[in-house]
């Protein structure tokens, strides 16, 4: 499955939503989006405020910033499976 990066972000952020450690979200998305891609879309989340790290391992939806962006119909089972 190809996603664009709109489609990665929204979806690191919606496995943010589930789970706050960044070890946990690598692993959950191990075969949907490579450990760089995980990396460069939470480093990219952050850099836009959408995400920020409260801790070694934590990150959190900045959700004082920002709403979680609406799930388009290719993402839900993906988000449904982790």
């Amino acid at each position: 499955m190809s996603l664009s990066m709109n489609d990665k972000l929204t979806l690191l952020q919606y496995a943010i939503n589930k789970y706050d450690s960044e070890n946990t979200i690598k692993e959950k998305l191990n075969g949907i989006l490579s450990t760089k891609d995980v990396e460069r879309g939470i480093d990219t989340l952050i850099a836009t405020q959408r995400v920020r790290r409260i801790g070694p391992d934590v990150i959190q939806n900045n959700v004082s910033h920002t709403e979680l962006p609406e799930l388009p119909d290719n993402l839900k089972e993906i988000v449904d499976r982790i």
